[in-house]
């Protein structure tokens, strides 16, 4: 069939006229029908079941009388179909249908009511829609069955019927008492109906029938924009049906066009996996591959290319299935053949002589190729055909300065995107291709391209691409992207390119870079600059861990960058930039490029960086406690490191054991291990039981795999508190209250109650396995289990002495403050006494004013002064009266004692600033009288 009888066949068919279900076209608005007489209409009433039932008759005869009665059927609804006939005017369809076969008379009929059935739906009452649901969803059911009719001209009138749902016109005459339905009601019921999945199917009678399966497939276009109607698809197996034949002939070019639209529906609103999974086939990439080809090499409209371009999204979503058999179809070295052979010069016979435009769609293509390039090298039977095909080579072109004045067949702004897109690509692929990322120098490449992007030249990107995010205007951009793929290098450990780095200087360069993109710090940059700043951490730790040599070049100004980074505001935590990213990879450069190098070690303490650390932890962000800890813990190993720490203070003056210990009830509250109102020991046998872990019922576990008790210790903080706390000296612990010696008692326990912990768990795993211990192991897992739960008893022991002992204390403070406030009033009242005495013996009235008027300037002082006011204003009579009493006696009167100048509880600090908590069995103190002597009782 030429190509000129096929569009004659197809109406109004444009090559770009996309049916997308991202942007489905609109249905048009009805308009309101004018009611004047002439435009009116009338239905005759008509008897449709004595039309059913005479159509029903088989005699031949009839055949006349029967055409006859149809024809007045079509007569009667030539301006629409009412819903409340529906049902029987489709079932007058279908006896009809049923006859051609016999009487082809009935196929005029039959296609006379499919086309009236393109007219609108009309309701009577506005309830006519729900009432008649169900019979038009049948009724419309019904179209798709009739694609099984074999007569070409009623398939192609079903087709044009169901794209008439979306198109709909007004009625040519307003029908008197009846309403249109509403525009989506036929789209409704068509996917009630399921209606998609029968023309989907219906598309296996039509192999041989290219008209009419281009019909169907313009049909199943439209109805592909709906998500129920691409379920029913799926059921159907339309997404491999309509695949498997893309490459048909077809001179129009429709069937191409209209299958990947419908492919593209389908992976959009269905379940993409599922899509994903019917296309993985031999034969569905088989076709994609010969028409990808095909596109590709002899392609040249902008149609074609946008086709083409569609094809290789499509064969994307596929490639990401491991099961796909690519390889084997030989697409993927087609694939990696087309995206190199700009690049890389190749003697293929299908790219030779062939060039990319500087076209939208070709730079499209580009990228997509480079996209596609990332999910083939995931599979590793790939690697080979990326090494044949000189994958690295070719994306390493693009890992350099732009060239000026050459003649390039990208323009610079395209240039700038494809050069991050390889970028980008290479952090994906290299880690695969080591060998040939080092033929081609690939580190030396990097580190010469990092340096070009710290020069200040006369180079503006364009930053206009997702790749160039942040990057308009500076080389932010390109500095970005090369970090990550040195990264991504440098965190596969392999000692071949990890060395060769650091020969080239790697570290100092790092180092240097950092101090310059900090002295460029800008507000509208400020993510892309905290995100590089953290990527240059992590590639100095990745370089420098377990290397001590590495640690010596990382040195001082290494540990300058990184206490930089430590004395960030900390509000700026919560800006949501990066800045808690950036954290994260300081303290991870800590770890490895710090720690084990003591004169690094040295200044970092020298710097106050101990401090700095504990800041940071102050600030009681559960996401940085664990690692901070972790790093407190191997600095403790450094015998200058105590001192440091029990130097700090916090907010309140409160000291780092102080904190740790909050630490500690926070983390067991969260945990929710039992203790009570005092933070004592509850249950004695399992004293650190968390809630999960109460939970949690004990099973037999194989030898190497954790039991719940150790994966508890990795899950928390516990152990890592522990640890510091030890290695700072239980015994010298300043700053801390009643209340954190009693939850010190359980920390300074802690191993041993795990321990037992684990050694109950072995004893129940025993009991569940049904094993039976000789003699001697019983007697020594039951002694185990009592010392355990011994030691617990004993600690919450201790911990009652000194609560108890506490409260004395607070009674006794509380007596010598009573004892201080009666000391005080006889003062007052001494001091009111002798200057009463005073006034009455003082005739003069010039001193008597003066005096009078000293006491109340006294009064008014003592408002500000814990002092009683008689005895601020003796001294300051003692000093400007300097009175003698006329009997001759001079009044003395005492001033406020020196030790109440501090206020009434200046002397009542808890006592308790030191408590020796030492190992072995701990006995039980007969009395307490005070602090000291508790000390002395403590069991050593």
């Amino acid at each position: 069939m030429s190509t000129a009888e096929t569009e004659a066949k197809v109406e109004a068919w444009e090559p770009g006229s996309r049916i997308r279900s991202s942007s489905p076209r609109q249905i048009p608005v009805i308009g309101v029908v004018t009611e004047e007489e002439e435009a009116q209409g009338v239905f005759k009433s008509m008897d449709l079941n004595r039309v059913i039932k005479l159509l029903e008759e088989t005699d031949d005869d009839l055949e006349d009388k029967q055409l006859i009665s149809v024809k007045k059927v079509v007569q009667c609804y030539q301006n629409g179909l009412p819903l409340r006939d529906l049902a029987r005017i489709f079932k007058i369809l279908n006896l009809c249908a049923g006859k051609i076969k016999k009487q082809p008379h009935f196929l005029e009929p039959a296609f006379n009511i499919l086309k009236l059935c393109s007219l609108p739906f009309l309701k009577k009452k506005v309830s006519d829609e729900i009432t008649y649901a169900e019979d038009t969803a049948n009724s419309i059911a019904l179209l798709g069955d009739l694609m099984k009719m074999p007569s070409s001209e009623l398939r192609i009138q079903i087709c044009k019927c169901i794209i008439n749902f979306y198109h709909a016109e007004p009625p040519k005459k307003h029908i008197t008492g009846y309403q249109q339905a509403s525009a989506s009601y036929k789209i409704k019921m068509a996917e009630v109906g399921g209606l998609a999945k029968a023309m989907a199917q219906s598309l296996a009678l039509l192999e041989n029938e290219l008209v009419e399966k281009l019909w169907v497939l313009k049909a199943l276009q439209h109805l592909s924009t709906s998500e129920v109607n691409c379920a029913l698809m799926v059921k159907a197996q339309a997404a491999s049906g309509i695949c498997a034949h893309l490459n048909d002939p077809d001179p129009s070019g429709q069937l191409l066009f209209r299958s990947s639209e419908i492919l593209w529906n389908l992976l959009e609103k269905s379940s993409r996996e599922e899509i994903i999974q019917q296309l993985s086939n031999l034969e569905c990439l088989l076709a994609l591959k010969e028409v990808f080809k095909n596109l590709f090499t002899r392609g040249f409209s902008h149609y074609n290319r946008q086709l083409r371009n569609d094809i290789l999204v499509i064969t994307t979503f596929i490639a990401q299935n491991p099961g796909a058999p690519m390889i084997e179809c030989g697409f993927t070295g087609d694939l990696i053949l087309f995206a190199t052979f700009n690049e890389v010069k190749s003697q293929n016979p299908l790219v030779k002589g062939l060039k990319l435009s500087n076209s939208y769609e070709d730079f499209e293509l580009k990228k997509l190729l480079f996209n596609i390039i990332v999910i083939l090298c995931k599979d590793l039977s790939t690697i080979q055909l990326l090494i044949d095909g000189k994958v690295i080579l070719a994306l390493f072109t693009y890992v350099k300065k732009p060239e000026k004045h050459k003649i390039i067949e990208w323009s610079v702004a395209q240039y700038e995107e494809l050069q991050l897109h390889a970028i980008a690509t290479l952090s994906s692929v290299a880690p695969f291709l080591i060998e040939e990322y080092m033929l081609c120098q690939g580190n030396a490449r990097i580190l010469e391209f990092l340096e070009w992007c710290t020069n200040e030249d006369s180079f503006f990107s364009h930053g206009n691409s997702f790749h160039g995010t942040g990057g308009r205007g500076n080389k932010f951009a390109q500095m970005r992207y090369s970090l990550r793929l040195l990264r991504a290098m440098v965190y596969l450990e392999n000692e071949t390119v990890n060395k060769d780095l650091c020969e080239r200087g790697t570290i100092q360069q790092l180092i240097g870079i950092f101090k310059n993109v900090t002295s460029k710090y800008n507000d509208k940059e400020e993510a892309i600059l905290l995100e590089i700043q953290s990527d240059m951490l992590l590639i100095l730790s990745g370089l420098c861990e377990h290397h001590i040599p590495r640690k010596e070049i990382f040195g001082t100004e290494g540990v300058d960058i990184i206490l930089h980074v430590m004395k960030t505001d900390p509000k700026k935590l919560q800006s949501g930039l990066g800045y808690n990213v950036l954290l994260f990879s300081t303290l991870d450069s800590i770890w490895c490029c710090i720690l084990g190098c003591y004169p690094s070690e040295d200044y970092f303490l020298e710097k106050e960086g101990i401090f700095l650390l504990l800041d940071l932890l102050a600030l009681n962000q559960k996401k940085f406690c664990n690692l901070i800890l972790g790093i407190m813990v191997e600095f403790c190993d450094n015998p200058k490191t105590a001192a440091h720490v029990n130097a700090w203070r916090g907010k309140k003056d409160q000291t780092a054991a102080c904190l740790l210990i909050k630490l500690w009830r926070k983390e067991e509250k969260e945990l929710g291990v039992k203790r009570d109102k005092h933070g004592r020991i509850i249950d004695t046998k399992k004293p650190l039981f968390t809630s999960f872990q109460e939970e949690q019922k004990i099973v037999p576990l194989p030898a190497n795999c954790p039991t719940i008790a150790v994966m508890d210790v990795a899950e928390n903080i516990r152990a890592k508190i522990y640890a510091v706390l030890g290695k700072l000296d239980f015994e010298n612990l300043p700053g801390l209250s009643a209340e954190d010696f009693v939850t010190l008692c359980i920390i300074h326990r802690y191993l041993d109650f795990k321990t037992g912990e684990i050694w109950n768990e072995i004893y129940e795993e025993i009991k569940l396995e049904k094993l039976r211990p000789v003699t001697t192991d019983q007697k020594s897992l039951e002694s185990i289990t009592t010392a355990s739960e011994n030691i617990g008893k004993m600690v919450a022991s201790l911990q009652s002495e000194m609560i108890e002992s506490q409260a004395r204390q607070d009674m006794q403070n509380e007596q010598k403050v009573y004892t201080k406030i009666q000391a005080t009033h006889k003062q007052r009242e001494l001091a009111n006494k002798s200057w009463e005495n005073f006034l009455a013996r003082t005739s003069n009235a010039k001193t008597l004013k003066k005096a009078k008027r000293l006491q109340e300037k006294a009064i008014e002082s003592s408002r500000y002064s814990e002092r009683p006011p008689n005895a601020i204003f003796h001294r300051t009579a003692i000093k400007g009266l300097n009175t003698t009493v006329p009997s001759g006696g001079v009044v003395t009167v005492e001033s406020t004692p020196a030790r109440l100048v501090g206020g009434p509880l200046a002397d009542t600090d808890i006592a308790l600033k030191q408590l020796p908590i030492r190992g072995g069995a701990l006995q039980r103190v007969k009395a307490v009288k005070t602090v000291d002597e508790l000390k002395k009782n403590v069991p050593t």
